[in-house]
């Protein structure tokens, strides 16, 4: 265990989760949804109350993320000073950030995906609703649930037994031909590949139960980074099957215009594709 190091130990974002954070996909030295990123980060520190990052420090970091694919990293924290909760007389936010080499699976995006129900259930606080803020321990609590390998993900309901995410990832269904996604009014995060999605393709957002997903056509897990990952396995949270998917061209329409918005290969033929022309 390291002490005294990295973050000030008065740093409110390390005692209090008091600060928000953006997590990017960076190709080349190019962030993917960009603006996307830096809205909600804006509304977060709008609806918080902390100052906003100057536009041009924040627009300089995707470009020093170097060659190939990248995860850049930004939290925002209040900075330091209070008594307890109480906020500094003349708080002085601190940002920081980092970039780390990422591999997506494409394995995931091809064959699909088992995921299951978690039994902790979200709280209800609409102030915070849509923000990715640093408190994120009920994230940690659910996905301590599971640690079957084959399982990629947990879905979430808030405290009232309404769908509203997973773990990591934002949520969507298709059911009579219509393509839904959990409402986030009351909790969860605004993803920016949601935000893309529905805007692009008017997806619906909808108070539902977590049955929807049994009668559903298709159901697709997706965020910035990895993509979308369509579903081909339900489970409950004691691991029991409640719903089985064939894959089909039904999955590949959505996941077609998600990595439209994140440069990622649109069907499985261009990720060979592609494959080949990095080899020559």
């Amino acid at each position: 265990m390291a002490v005294g190091e990295g973050v000030p130990f008065d740093d409110r974002g390390l005692a209090y989760g008091d600060g928000l954070f953006e997590t990017v996909l960076v190709r080349d030295g190019v962030a993917t949804l960009w603006e996307a990123h830096m809205a909600r980060l804006a509304r977060g520190c709008e609806r918080l109350g902390i100052a906003m990052p100057s536009r041009s420090a924040l627009d300089a970091l995707p470009g020093r993320a170097g060659a190939g694919l990248r995860v850049l990293k930004l939290t925002l924290t209040r900075g330091s000073g209070g008594r307890g909760y109480r906020l500094p007389d003349s708080p002085a936010p601190r940002l920081r950030w980092r970039t780390t080499p990422f591999a997506p699976s494409p394995e995931r995006w091809w064959q699909g995906v088992r995921v299951r129900h978690c039994r902790l259930a979200l709280g209800i606080q609409p102030r915070l609703a849509g923000l990715k803020h640093l408190n994120r321990l009920e994230n940690v609590m659910a996905r301590a649930e599971w640690q079957d390998p084959d399982v990629a993900e947990g879905l979430l309901c808030d405290s009232e037994g309404r769908l509203v995410e997973a773990t990591s990832m934002n949520l969507f269904w298709r059911r009579d031909g219509r393509l839904e996604t959990p409402g986030l009014a009351r909790c969860g995060v605004a993803g920016t590949l949601r935000d893309g999605l529905c805007r692009r393709l008017g997806i619906q957002e909808v108070d539902a139960a977590p049955e929807v997903l049994e009668d559903a056509e298709a159901v697709w897990l997706g965020n910035a980074v990895q993509g979308l990952w369509p579903v081909h396995r339900l489970d409950d949270a004691r691991g029991r099957m409640l719903a089985r998917w064939r894959l089909g061209s039904v999955h590949r329409e959505l996941q077609a215009e998600a990595h439209a918005l994140l440069g990622y290969p649109r069907h499985a033929g261009e990720a060979g594709q592609r494959d080949e022309e990095d080899e020559a």
